[in-house]
């Protein structure tokens, strides 16, 4: 009967596997088969759907023409 092992591991750097266990025995040739995990989709197709997604919370402004005024009050602030 054929034996399994059946472990988990990280790859190391240099895109190296380690495999340590006991039962194996030294000099034994072995088959090892990797398996990957599945890729996980993102949840978002771009980073203006992320922004759309998120909910309405408090803003510094009222308005993006309040915004633009305060920017021009601090720019007009530094040229004095």
């Amino acid at each position: 009967m054929q034996a399994a092992l059946r472990t988990v591991t990280t790859i190391l750097p240099g895109h190296r596997l380690e495999i340590t266990a006991p039962e194996l025995p030294e000099g034994a040739r072995v088959e090892v088969i990797v398996v990957l995990p599945e890729t996980v989709e993102p949840q978002f197709g771009s980073a203006l759907e992320f922004l759309e997604s998120l909910p309405a919370g408090p803003r510094a402004f009222p308005s993006w023409e309040e915004y633009e005024r305060h920017l021009q009050e601090e720019k007009d602030a530094w040229e004095r």
